[in-house]
């Protein structure tokens, strides 16, 4: 018997503790949602802010408005639902868009760094570098690693079995607990997962340190003024880096298993993470 559906049991069963969070998550998905756009209008109707730095911010913001919007309403209804289901077409469609854009994510804040770089180390060329349809291609370039990255996940658990049982331990739509289900042995599906969706995070993040340990280690040729203002951007840029990519590490590289920190840290880079992005780049 094939299973057609799945049944998330949520973040709770407490019905108190579900009202609390049913008010909770619906605050943070109107704040999230509402301060990213707000990011974006501000970008696109000030003169002042034209750079190619906004540019790509201005894209991050929707990205991050959209992720939010592929998991957060779904969480509040379960809250107040009784069955929690969701079926096997809709689990799929979900985990589809929450990695094409937490991938489209990763490649934008690589984007980001690199224009960092360009304009910090090489002031020169940073017109003709960073010209407007350069910057058009990087972002599409984003999209397209998003989308290859997220077909790649679906086509590796799309022809899984699964006859029984349905219910997971979680409260979205994610794609360890969805192979721990799989009527079949995991152990290869669990390594691509792995080099899929936790190497390419670990690259990334290790080479956006080291290219903002050349920035910092350019700063000896500027003022103190300068190096003041390239300091403050590179902080901001960090502090995305770190609480964008730890989580994504430790939720995706390693074996095909759950933990009790999961839904936790999944609370974290789903709700927190946007909030805090968000707030680092204003």
């Amino acid at each position: 018997m094939n299973v057609t559906g799945f049944i998330l049991m949520g973040l709770t069963l407490n019905p108190q503790t579900q009202r609390i969070l049913f008010l909770v998550l619906l605050i943070t998905y109107i704040v999230t949602v509402v301060g990213n756009l707000l990011i974006v209008v501000t970008i696109i109707c000030s003169q002042t802010l034209d750079s190619p730095m906004y540019f790509f911010l201005a894209f991050l913001s929707l990205i991050d408005a959209r992720y939010s919007s592929s998991i957060i309403p779904k969480m509040p209804a379960d809250l107040l639902s009784e069955t929690k289901a969701i079926s096997f077409k809709g689990y799929m469609t979900q985990l589809f868009v929450e990695h094409f854009l937490g991938a489209s994510e990763i490649v934008l804040l690589v984007v980001l760094a690199y224009d960092r770089y360009v304009a910090i180390c090489r002031p020169l060329h940073y017109v003709t570098k960073m010209g407007h349809h350069i910057c058009c291609l990087l972002v599409g370039v984003s999209w397209t690693v998003g989308f290859l990255h997220s077909i790649g996940q679906i086509l590796v658990t799309f022809w899984l079995p699964f006859c029984g049982p349905n219910i997971m331990d979680h409260f979205m739509c994610d794609i360890f607990p969805l192979i721990q289900l799989a009527c079949t042995d995991t152990f290869l599906v669990g390594l691509l997962v792995a080099a899929n969706g936790g190497l390419i995070p670990v690259i990334t993040f290790v080479s956006l340190l080291i290219s903002h340990a050349v920035i910092l280690c350019s700063l000896k040729t500027h003022s103190s003024v300068g190096r003041k203002n390239v300091l403050s951007t590179c902080d901001s840029h960090i502090t995305v880096v770190i609480l964008f990519f730890v989580p994504c590490i430790f939720m995706y590289l390693r074996p095909v298993a759950t933990f009790t920190m999961d839904k936790a840290i999944a609370v974290f880079y789903t709700l927190v993470t946007p909030i805090l992005i968000q707030l680092s780049t204003q």
